[in-house]
């Protein structure tokens, strides 16, 4: 066992990761001479970035969007597949008493992100954009994590915070903040990125780790204990889980999705979030 190659994985702590986790928890890396050390990454997708940026990650699964920019900018990351093929729904949160009942309201208040480059600030973008505001005008405070976030709202440090709907409901429940609306990726949510070095030195290891992550997201997905499972896990009511995973697919196959990057590019151009010569020869540099 002492040979088997270690790779330090993160990704964030929620319901999408269950295959991640109960492939490592059985041991399911070896057989193809893996030892996974796993890392929940709390600070989402901008945590992650930064990771990857100086090595304490070598892999990281995480949002389609936030990867794609940082890649685009200069990361020298590759994205080895797309990992959950559905989107995300990003639930609109604000503080529990406030009065703020719409989208409307919120126009020219502040957003509460976990990160620069983060899922929540690229997709206070997305909806800002949606919503038809001067998006250069956006105004965020930086929060690192959901903790963060929540804070934010009950002490008025910010007056809105989107983060993924199932995460946050039981926080709903607790009053500690209110949903309003949401907003969904236009593209799959989550891929799985590795270093450079790291995918050109074990590309074929890499491509069969995706293989067994796939094949255990098959038996989460039909499995009839899932619900309870992921109920337990991370404290989510049942009805939560039922309903988010009949919206919810992982790449059980594989497949590639270049038409998905290419979507994400022509949004993040739109709203100015890379330049024109960035999204250049974007197929080299993300694959």
């Amino acid at each position: 066992m002492d040979n088997l190659i270690g790779l330090k994985v993160g990704g964030v702590p929620e319901h999408f990761n269950l295959p991640w986790r109960l492939a490592i928890e059985e041991g399911a890396f070896s057989n193809i001479g893996l030892k996974l050390h796993w890392s929940d990454m709390g600070g989402g997708t901008g945590q992650m970035i930064r990771g990857l940026e100086t090595g304490s990650l070598d892999v990281a699964i995480l949002l389609t969007e936030g990867i794609t920019k940082a890649v685009l900018q200069g990361l020298d990351v590759k994205i080895i597949q797309v990992y959950v093929t559905t989107p995300l729904h990003w639930g609109i949160h604000v503080p529990f008493h406030s009065v703020i009942q719409t989208m409307d309201d919120l126009k020219g208040q502040t957003f509460a992100i976990s990160r620069e480059g983060s899922g929540s600030h690229l997709m206070s973008y997305v909806k800002a954009d949606q919503e038809g505001w001067e998006t250069d005008n956006l105004k965020f405070n930086v929060v690192g994590d959901i903790y963060g976030g929540l804070w934010a709202l009950e002490h008025n440090e910010a007056q809105a915070f989107l983060w993924e709907k199932y995460t946050t409901f039981p926080y709903t429940e607790q009053e500690k903040c209110r949903y309003i609306d949401e907003v969904v990726t236009p593209w799959p949510c989550f891929v799985i990125a590795v270093r450079t070095e790291v995918y050109e030195k074990y590309f074929n290891e890499l491509k069969a780790m995706c293989t067994i992550v796939n094949k255990k997201a098959i038996s989460v997905k039909n499995d009839e204990d899932t619900v309870e499972v992921m109920s337990w896990r991370y404290n989510l009511r049942s009805d939560q889980v039922e309903k988010w995973l009949s919206e919810t697919d992982w790449n059980y196959k594989g497949i590639e999705y270049p038409l998905a990057f290419e979507q994400t590019i022509q949004y993040l151009l739109k709203l100015n979030l890379i330049s024109q010569e960035e999204s250049e020869d974007w197929r080299t540099k993300l694959f």
